[in-house]
């Protein structure tokens, strides 16, 4: 498992950098050896100290975890222990699904792409702060409600299996979930 760690205005120091190391090694056990874990530790203004976790490669799907503490380290504590619950769950739960007959096979989902842009006030007012791309990849609805989950995000943009439309799930007010299909 490769480890990769960044700061935003917090200078990492060696015991830093240690303690991410040996907290997040113990989760290599769980995963696959090609697996990346990107861990982002930032600092606000109000000295609340945030962690967020990209675990990318877990039968190709992505995992994110974050916490925010006033202490750096019970944060990473925090968040690790998010992190393996989130691995453990998604091993038990979905390691093998099936749908009829056919065992649904998790394909690689491509990374998202981030890229900032210029922040250009149209007439309007509406500005646009960040772009993402990214491949949609034919999935059923089920899967993309476990993708969504699996990054912490409140809707998922995916290509439907069966209809290869673009679709779109969310979660709803009431804890239940929503789909949107292409008419």
């Amino acid at each position: 498992m490769k480890i990769i760690i960044s700061g935003k205005k917090i200078r990492l120091t060696d015991a830093i950098t240690e303690y991410i190391n040996k907290k997040f090694g113990r989760l290599e056990k769980l995963l696959d050896p090609e697996a990346e874990l990107r861990v982002t530790v930032s600092a606000n203004k109000k000295t609340r100290q945030k962690v967020e976790v990209t675990l990318d490669n877990i039968n190709g799907q992505i995992v994110r975890a974050e916490e925010v503490q006033d202490d750096l380290y019970s944060a990473i504590d925090l968040v690790c222990d998010k992190l393996n619950r989130q691995i453990v769950k998604y091993k038990n739960k979905f390691k093998t699904r099936k749908s009829g007959n056919d065992t649904i096979r998790f394909d690689k989902f491509e990374e998202l792409l981030d890229e900032e842009i210029e922040i250009v006030p149209e007439e309007d007012g509406l500005a646009f702060e960040r772009k993402k791309r990214f491949d949609l990849k034919p999935m059923s609805p089920e899967e993309a409600v476990l993708q969504m989950n699996l990054l912490g995000h409140d809707f998922f943009l995916f290509k439907d299996q069966d209809t290869f439309e673009v679709s779109l799930v969310y979660r709803r007010g009431d804890g239940g979930y929503g789909l949107i299909e292409q008419a």
